[in-house]
């Protein structure tokens, strides 16, 4: 579940889109699709600043964002010559996204919108120059497959991007939902990937630090 980019209106700025207390899940395409509808925006509009710190030192090609949101860092990444795959759990998010950039059709053209649960959907295997997943939190069991799936769909010479709170403050969510970027490194084969950064970089435009993964796979 995707718990940042960049919060709008929500009253906690940390956790982007505020969760109850009392709910004990699943974090659903109902959750999500009822928590996107309460608002008429959720998040900045802006994209996230891990994302475009990592991508403005690659050259353009084809993305894939995973848990695109309201889409503000997919439709940086077109406006920015990258073809993008979008994918969001919420059909609410995603039409959100199409209508925001519709009036742009050179930009809308390089998007497509994806609805899919990522915990269900692979990606095509070797099929992308850059893969972005930010703030997406599920329990260990089932976050290591994610990753590994993630990973198996980046393309030789490709980037993996893997943003993730650091594991405090977060009461909606247990310490099962956190793993630190240098433990999921470890899910990397050593001969295929180099490890750009993996561990705590400070958040650019708020407080406290986020688990940033960057691996080029080399095979």
């Amino acid at each position: 579940m995707s718990l940042d980019h960049e919060a709008s209106d929500s009253p906690d700025h940390r956790h982007g889109m505020t969760i109850p207390e009392e709910w004990t899940g699943p974090f659903d395409k109902r959750f999500w699709d009822d928590r996107y509808a309460e608002h008429t925006r959720v998040w900045s509009g802006n994209p996230n600043p891990h994302l475009v710190r990592v991508v403005e030192a690659l050259d353009p090609g084809v993305a894939l964002d995973i848990g695109s949101g309201e889409g503000a860092d997919a439709i940086w990444l077109a406006r920015h010559s990258w073809r993008v795959t979008a994918t969001d759990i919420s059909s609410v998010a995603l039409d959100r996204s199409a209508a925001a950039i519709a009036a742009d059709g050179e930009v809308a053209a390089r998007i497509e919108w994806k609805q899919a649960d990522v915990l269900e959907w692979a990606p095509p295997e070797r099929s992308f120059d850059l893969v972005s997943s930010q703030y997406s939190h599920f329990p260990s069991a089932d976050l290591v497959p994610f990753v590994k799936r993630l990973a198996a769909s980046v393309a030789p010479g490709g980037t993996l991007l893997v943003v993730a709170h650091e594991a405090n403050g977060h009461s909606a969510m247990g310490p099962d939902y956190f793993v630190a970027a240098a433990k999921l490194a470890e899910l990397l084969e050593p001969t295929d990937w180099t490890i750009v950064e993996a561990g705590l970089q400070q958040h650019p435009s708020r407080e406290g630090s986020d688990e940033v993964l960057v691996a080029r796979r080399l095979v």
